[in-house]
Formats: C-alpha cells, structure tokens, sequence
C-alpha cells in the first residue's frame, strides 16, 4: 500500500514550500517530494527577495502567513526601499539575503508544521484513477515508491525537461549539480496540456576579494528600520553595502563579436526569455544606443566571498564572460567562481489553469511557479500560496479564499495568467494593477489576513498580532474622528491656512502640510502607537478621496463579476462574435463576466451577446 496523504507538493523552491506551508497550516496531512532535502530552500538566482510589484507580493504572501517574508528578514544582509521618494502606492520593499541563513529559515518554519513530512525523492509519474483517467490519486517516485493523496500540487521550477546552456555547450539540468525532471514533462504532454518552452538565465559569479571596492559607488543599507514582515526579531544580521557600476562601449563590443558563440542567437535557445530582466546579449542588441548598463554588485552572504553582479545575465562562452566583466570599472581584475548560463525548460500555458490553478479538465491537479511561465521567487511564492490552499480546501470540500485583484497583487497576477497566458516569463509589476493606490504595501494586513484568518490559514502568533493591530488602528480612528480648526492645526505646527475651516482631524491628514509632529501633538495619547501603523493611518487617510471614487469603480466591476460563466460555454454558438473573439475566449474560458471583460479584444458589444446567451442558458 503507498504512503497516504492529502496533498502532495513536488518541489523545494518557494512555490513548492508556500504550497506545503499553505496546505500543512489548513490541516491538511501534507508531503513536500523534493529531488535533495537540503535544497529546499535553495535561492536558484540572486539570494533577494522583493523589489517593484514583487515586494508587494511577498507583503501580501505574508498577510497570509506565508513563510517568504519572514525568511527574508532573517537573512537580510541589506535592505532598500525602491522609489522612496515616491507616493507609498509604488515603493517597493526589497532585501539582499544570505542564501545559507535563508535556506536555514524556510527549513526551520517548514519544520514548525507537524502536518508536514518531507519526501526526498525525483517525482516520475502522476497517478491516476483506475475509473477516471483524468483523476489524479497521487503520484510515483524514481526508486518505485508510490505516495497517494487527494490533490497534487506541481511546483517544479525551470526543472521541467529542462537543459543548460554554456555558450554553445548544453548539458540537461534545472541548475548546476541538479538532474531535469523528464519523465514527468513527457507525462503532462501526453495529458495533452498546452506546453512551449521559456527561458531563464544567470550572470556569473564573482569572487568578492578580486573586486576594487574602493572605485565603486556604494550603495549602503537602508537606516530606517523597516522589515518585510511584523512577526520575528526584526533586523537580526549584520548590514553590508551594494555596490554600483556600468558596462561601457568595450564591454558591449566584447558582447556583440562574441554573439556567433551566443546560444540566444545561434537559434540553439528556443525559450523566450523575461522581457523585463533581459540577458545582457539582449540588452547590447536590443538597445544599440545606449553606452552602458547598471550594474548592482551584490554580496551572497556573510559568511562567502560570492558576488552577485546583478544585471548581466549571460550564457556566452566563458571566455567571453572573463573578457566582459574585465570591462568593467571596479572589475579589471575580478576572478569569476562560477561562469553564467541560461536555463530552457517547458511551461504549461497558464491559460489551462482556473483562479484556483486548478488544471481544467483533471481533476486534483494544481500547478504553481515556474511552471505556469512565471519567474521570480515572489511570484513564485505567491503562487504557491494560492494552488496550496486551494488543493487543501478542495480535498477538505470547503470553499478556497479568492485573491480578487481588486484586492490584491495576487489576483492581478492570477487573473493576468489564466485570462491573457504568456508569451514570455511573467514578471509583476505595479503597472499592472489598476487599483494600486488600494494595493500597497504597508497596507497589505488590512487587506487580507481577516479573510486568511476566515480560510483557516493563518496561525496563533499572527492571529493575536493582527487582533493587537486592529485595535490600535480602531484608537487611531477614534481619536481622529473630533473635528479641529484651521488655527488649532497651524498652532500645532501644520503648514495650512488660517482660513477658519473645521473638520475631522483625519481630514487634516490629507493635506501634505500635516505631518506626524502635529498629528501627536493633537491627540498625544497616540503616541505609543507603532510607527508603521501611525504611517499606514495617514496613508490612507491622504489617499481616502482617491480611494473613495476607486471604490465606486469597483462596486460596479463586482455587479459584472457576480455573474458565471459557465466553463463549457459554447462561444461559436453566440451569435456576434468574431472568430479572434470565439478563440481567445475558448482558451481563456473566464469564469464571470467581469473576467470575459478583462480578455483581449471582447468588445462590449460581444459581452453583451454573452451576458444574453448565459441569462437564456440559465433559464
């Protein structure tokens, strides 16, 4: 008899250790199947976490109690906020970690889950029903082990059929030193899924006691004592500099007589690679005007010499790579440990897949990271966190929580994915969100982790915490709620006028001339209330007229939204849409109006057709 669990999650990285934690925490008897226990964990790339968009993930991953945040703050070696100078909607919190201590936390919080056993062990085959051949009922592993489970949750990175390229050379591996999965590629082939290849890459890595330090622009951590999440010991490491530099026109010459040894453009590489992290090949060639590329030198950790330089992705020969980074100021005499090297590996079309990542059509099968033609650790996470809970609520028979992405930067990228597909690794963005003055990053706690608590995924520790802050915020909006006077404010040190307004003192908080000072100088008996929650109080309070005309938007989006579609709908048989129309909505099978509306090219006309030809199904 095999083993018997109710989810089963193939892969170590962050999606396939969100998943288990995510599952373990519902109660859920959990397996974590991974080719090498001690790589779970493992940072395949750059050891950082968040940036732009990705930082508002790992908050809202989190919010959830997910383990990406905390992990971070126990590594974090170097902390920046990108784009502080801007409105809070768009800075994006990111940390430099060390890749052994954040190995070490993943290990340690997976390790908290008594519902949770690890399997080491390459996953081969998928089991099936022996009465539904599209019923998954567990899986097989390589040394002929069989595990049972309701639910099976893939998370295998760039691993699948996956081959590395060094130059012209190309070997088969999902990452130095570790094997592709291949029997499990052909499986989900046959399974007839729709699958293409992508591709991913790396830059070299440099030996940190050959740089020339002193000939660089430093870039130190930042001093203001945030963290990416509010539970742990805060900033528990020692804090090193970055480190700034550029390619310059000998570099891009190098790259450009190097390009008939590149695999990128000798067509051996068939994957198309991320548009917004590009090789450096790609950026030589794509932006022939420019005379240099930035470039973020990056320590790996406390305790290696390793480098990080951070914006040259290359699989150019190695001789190649030694000529380029020599190039560069600060790195004539810099030592490479390890040369750079692309990653090709198949995807499945995210477009097979429901809001729940379900895949359509077999039924217990979830698919979270790379897998869906993602990249990055945070949208990775993130991913695991949704395909996680919804296995578990589906094996429990309970509704799973819904990341809207009126809500959420998870819903956006859920809702981009199964809607639009790829066509290139997907990267989040804050662009991509219409809402984002809503969706910030401070305020992520506030806006999911009740509903996280409802789902049932959310532990002891953070519940009390999140109780504790939800009281402070209710004093917070108690004691602004007394309406003050344009001369009380300008007494207390506001830059307003003396015009003889009165209004609540929340109000006040909108005009950018009222800062904190003054805030606590009104209602002192604020003063032992948290920083970050005093911030995020004004934050909201400055963004609240916006947010106001935002909300009506979205009332009327959610009338539209309340309305199923059914998944067989049959869109040849409407009348009025076009054949484009009939086929994107056939691959996208949106499962509300509000979802049909967000597919490239429907028109209103066209939805109003459907909206007719589901009302009439229905009755």
């Amino acid at each position: 008899m095999p083993d018997s669990f109710d989810i089963i999650v193939v892969g170590g990285g962050h999606a396939g250790t969100e998943a288990a934690a995510a599952a373990a925490r519902m109660g859920a008897r959990t397996a974590l199947v991974s080719m090498r226990r001690d790589m779970i964990g493992a940072m395949s790339c750059n050891p950082a976490i968040g940036g732009l968009g990705k930082g508002h993930l790992v908050r809202e991953v989190d919010a959830c109690d997910g383990l990406i945040g905390r992990a971070a703050d126990h590594a974090a070696i170097h902390y920046r906020m990108l784009n502080a100078s801007k409105g809070a909607a768009v800075q994006g919190p990111r940390v430099q970690a060390d890749r052994r201590r954040y190995r070490d936390a993943i290990h340690a919080l997976l390790a908290e889950l008594p519902t949770l056993t690890i399997v080491e062990g390459e996953a081969a085959a998928l089991l099936f029903d022996v009465k539904d051949a599209r019923k998954v009922t567990g899986l097989t592993l390589a040394d002929g082990r069989a595990l049972a489970a309701g639910a099976v949750v893939l998370a295998t990175g760039t691993f699948l059929n996956a081959r590395l390229h060094f130059g012209m050379r190309n070997i088969a591996g999902g990452r130095v030193g570790e094997a592709a999965s291949v029997p499990l590629a052909e499986q989900l082939r046959a399974l007839d899924l729709p699958i293409a290849r992508l591709k991913t890459g790396t830059p070299p890595r440099l030996d940190g006691r050959t740089i020339d330090w002193a000939a660089l622009e430093r870039q130190e951590s930042d001093v203001d004592p945030w963290t990416m999440s509010p539970l742990g010991a805060g900033r528990v490491t020692p804090q090193l500099f970055c480190a700034i530099s550029r390619t310059t026109p000998e570099t891009h010459a190098i790259i450009r007589n190097g390009l008939d040894r590149s695999p990128l453009y000798a067509g051996v590489i068939e994957g198309q690679g991320p548009r917004y992290c590009p090789s450096i090949e790609d950026k030589v060639v794509r932006f022939g005007d420019r005379d240099g590329h930035q470039i973020f030198l990056e320590p790996e950790g406390l305790d290696t010499h390793l480098v990080y330089p951070n914006g040259i992705s290359t699989s150019l020969p190695e001789d190649v790579q030694d000529a380029l980074v020599r190039s560069i100021p600060g790195l004539a005499r810099a030592v490479i440990v390890q040369p750079g090297y692309a990653v090709e590996y198949d995807h499945v079309d995210p477009r097979a897949l429901d809001s729940r990542l379900a895949v359509r059509g077999v039924t217990g099968l979830f698919l979270a990271g790379q897998i869906n033609g993602t990249t990055g650790y945070e949208e990775a996470a993130a991913q695991g966190l949704v395909a996680g809970m919804s296995a578990a609520a589906e094996v429990a028979g309970h509704a799973p929580m819904r990341f809207a992405r009126t809500e959420s930067y998870i819903g956006v990228m859920v809702d981009d994915l199964v809607l639009h597909g790829v066509t290139e690794p997907y990267r989040m963005l804050t662009a991509r969100a219409e809402y984002r003055l809503r969706l910030r990053a401070d305020n992520a706690p506030a806006r999911l982790t009740g509903a996280a608590i409802a789902a049932g995924i959310v532990g002891p520790e953070r519940r009390a915490w999140f109780a504790a802050r939800e009281a402070e915020r209710a004093r917070l909006a108690e004691a602004t709620a007394d309406r003050v006077s344009a001369d009380r404010m300008a007494d207390a040190g506001a830059d307003v006028s003396r015009d003889g307004s009165v209004r609540p003192l929340v109000e006040w908080l909108r005009f950018p001339g009222v800062g904190r000072d003054a805030l606590l100088t009104l209602a002192p008996g604020l003063a032992d209330i948290p920083a970050d929650i005093l911030d995020e109080f004004r934050t909201d309070a400055h963004y609240a007229p916006y947010l106001a005309r935002q909300e009506d938007e979205i009332r009327r989006l959610r009338a539209d939204e309340a309305v199923g579609v059914p998944v067989d709908l049959d869109y040849q048989g409407i009348a009025g849409l076009s054949n484009e129309m009939v086929e994107r909505l056939s691959r996208a099978r949106p499962e509300t109006i509000g979802a049909a509306s967000r597919v490239r090219g429907i028109t209103p006309a066209a939805l109003a057709a459907i909206l007719v030809h589901v009302r009439r199904r229905a009755a």
